[in-house]
């Protein structure tokens, strides 16, 4: 007969493997709550920024493309059209897609510094990298500014006088000869205040410039680009111009 103060042997048997199993699930609990805290959390990638992107985050980016001498119209937290030249620009230098989209190579490029030299080693030259498709404004062999140029494409178009020519702009070294402060009218088109510098092949302003070479020749640039290169003095007559 089964007294209160005790309980089957049957009973008796259970309980210790029932604290076992409770105190294991209770340590396997305790371990899992520590690990998870202790793990640290996923780092969170900054979003991509584009044309049409605003705030702080295209603030610190417009600084730091002015801190690397990138041409650029302000600094007002707005990514438009002259902040994706800057960041072309960049892309250029950096050897990486030339898409105008601040992603995490273009980050990597911003955080490292990256900046085109120099081949000149003295005076004032403007230099216009073809390879690169960028024009540097140097100083003493010091790269002063960077801008985003598109030159010529390399195809074949039909001349004035009716020939076929290809669109290049020849290697060499020039000088500017001629400015003209207004758009001037010309066979293929009006050019934005040009500075020529070889025959009919200028530095000049235009609407689009794109991250390929493009042109007859000329090598272009934004119109405030080359607004901002009429106001600085950077490319008066009779400036060295380097084509390379």
């Amino acid at each position: 007969m089964v007294t209160p103060l005790s309980l089957p042997h049957r009973f008796r048997a259970r309980l210790p493997a029932r604290a076992a199993i409770t105190a294991a699930l209770m340590a396997f609990a305790l371990v899992a709550a520590l690990t998870a805290t202790a793990r640290p959390a996923a780092a969170v990638a900054p979003p991509e920024l584009r044309r049409g992107s605003s705030g702080p985050a295209v603030s610190e980016v417009q600084e730091r493309l002015a801190e690397l001498d990138y041409w650029i119209d302000g600094v007002d937290g707005e990514f438009g059209f002259h902040t994706a030249q800057a960041v072309t620009a960049l892309q250029k230098a950096a050897g990486i897609d030339r898409d105008g989209i601040v992603g995490p190579e273009t980050r990597a490029a911003l955080d490292e510094g990256v900046r085109p030299s120099a081949t000149s080693t003295s005076g004032d030259v403007l230099e216009i990298d073809l390879e690169r498709q960028l024009l540097l404004v140097v100083s003493g062999g010091e790269v002063e500014r960077v801008l985003n140029t598109s030159t010529g494409s390399g195809r074949p178009y039909e001349g004035s006088d009716g020939s076929e020519r290809i669109a290049t702009t020849p290697t060499g070294t020039y000088s500017v000869f001629r400015e003209v402060d207004a758009w001037d009218p010309g066979p293929y088109g009006a050019l934005y205040r040009p500075k020529y510098f070889n025959g009919g092949i200028a530095v000049h302003g235009y609407p689009s410039v794109p991250p390929q070479p493009a042109s007859h020749g000329c090598a272009r640039v934004s119109m405030a680009a080359m607004d901002w290169l009429w106001e600085s003095g950077n490319m008066e007559v009779y400036t060295t111009v380097v084509v390379r």
